[in-house]
């Protein structure tokens, strides 16, 4: 039987700890017992743990050995913002597929009073990711960066960075990974509802972002996400 993974919250040695709303999540909700074993991710590894104590507040563990775990591929979702509701389904799937960083990005059809907003939502995103780490037993909640401008976003470094535009007719998303190696970093970047503008556009490929397409239909934001997160994986793992 699989052994459920948790991400530590508290990692010493050969201790570990989950605090808070997540321990109190294994102590009341699963009811969680001392001696019992489930997978721990610290950061650095994955280990077996045993539950030596345990509370509404606090579980800890005792590590045993480290257990072998895939090594998710080098990419970066930038996401621009669009209605939260969507938007977090896309962050939790994304994270389940294997996205090592996320970085919303406040763009110009961004809804005004969804940009002023998104700073407030970072915490909630954070945990949605947490939640969908241990769901999909990632080694570890990818990086979820705070929203940044599309002036900002230009500036993400990675070896092949690939621009989501309905714009594009001439090159599809897998014509630009034909030739990205697997072991290389690779940036993706999604456009809000009713896409990016014609000057985001310029502003991306003159910065060496390659524009690409998903298809002749239009797809809501959520949709490209998960389509272009799952085409990428497809190449890279």
């Amino acid at each position: 039987m699989t052994r459920r993974r948790w991400i530590a919250d508290e990692v010493t040695q050969n201790r570990a700890a989950l605090t808070g709303p997540h321990a109190e999540h294994l102590a009341r909700v699963l009811r969680a017992q001392v001696g019992q074993e489930f997978d721990i991710a610290t950061g650095s590894a994955i280990r077996r743990g045993r539950i030596t104590s345990i509370s509404d507040t606090r579980v800890e563990f005792e590590l045993a050995e480290a257990i072998s775990a895939a090594t998710l591929p080098d990419l970066t979702l930038l996401l621009a913002i669009f209605k939260f509701d969507r938007m977090e389904w896309a962050i939790e799937k994304a994270t389940e597929l294997g996205v090592r960083r996320i970085v919303p990005v406040i763009a110009r059809r961004t809804d005004a009073h969804l940009a002023s907003a998104a700073n407030k939502r970072f915490d909630r995103w954070q945990r949605l990711a947490h939640q969908a780490s241990e769901q999909s037993r990632r080694p570890a909640t990818p990086e979820l960066a705070s929203p940044i401008k599309v002036s900002e976003a230009v500036a993400i470094s990675a070896t092949t960075r690939i621009l989501l535009a309905e714009t594009e007719t001439q090159h599809k998303l897998l014509d630009r990974l034909e030739s990205h190696q697997p072991e290389a970093s690779l940036a993706l970047a999604i456009g809000p509802e009713g896409g990016w503008s014609p000057d985001e556009i310029t502003t991306f490929t003159t910065a060496g972002f390659l524009p690409a397409s998903l298809g002749p239909t239009i797809l809501r934001a959520e949709t490209a996400a998960i389509a272009a997160v799952a085409i990428a994986l497809s190449q890279l793992t």
